[in-house]
């Protein structure tokens, strides 16, 4: 039973080196931020996030809106240009401003991580697939239409 103890201490160890300041990551691995509303119990749910960055940079935006240009933000040189912060914005609108930000870093970071291999992806290939787009139907030389 101590062999579990001390494993789960190392975890925890190694979790608070690595982390942001708003942001946990969940059994499963993904990334969540949220933040407490100022002077209530309440908290705003920022989202879940593939990557740590993506979540840290949520909580930023969430908490820069929240507590204006003194806020202690885990990258306080991305968000110095941004303007003021507006202290009469609701919680759903910080919520919907912060979960764009982090999606957007969300895509750019898992768009540049290395492809991982899988069952389906013997040879290598990726396919890119547009989600905005109605899919056409795939036809073979045999099968295609007016043959």
């Amino acid at each position: 039973m101590e062999g579990s103890a001390t494993r789960k201490r190392k975890e925890g160890e190694r979790e608070r080196e690595n982390r942001y300041k708003g942001i946990r990551m969940r059994k499963w691995g993904k990334w969540v931020a949220e933040i407490r509303e100022p002077n209530k119990r309440s908290r705003i749910w920022l989202g879940s996030y593939s990557t740590p960055v993506a979540a840290a940079r949520a909580y930023d935006t969430a908490v820069f809106y929240l507590r204006g240009p003194s806020a202690r933000l885990n990258f306080p040189d991305l968000l110095a240009a941004q303007g003021p912060a507006a202290a009469d914005m609701s919680s759903a609108s910080i919520r919907k401003m912060a979960a764009e930000v982090g999606a957007r870093v969300d895509a750019l970071h898992l768009q540049h991580a290395p492809p991982s291999s899988s069952a389906g992806d013997a040879d290598g290939l990726h396919l890119q697939v547009d989600l905005n787009k109605i899919p056409e139907p795939d036809y073979s030389d045999s099968d295609s239409p007016g043959c």
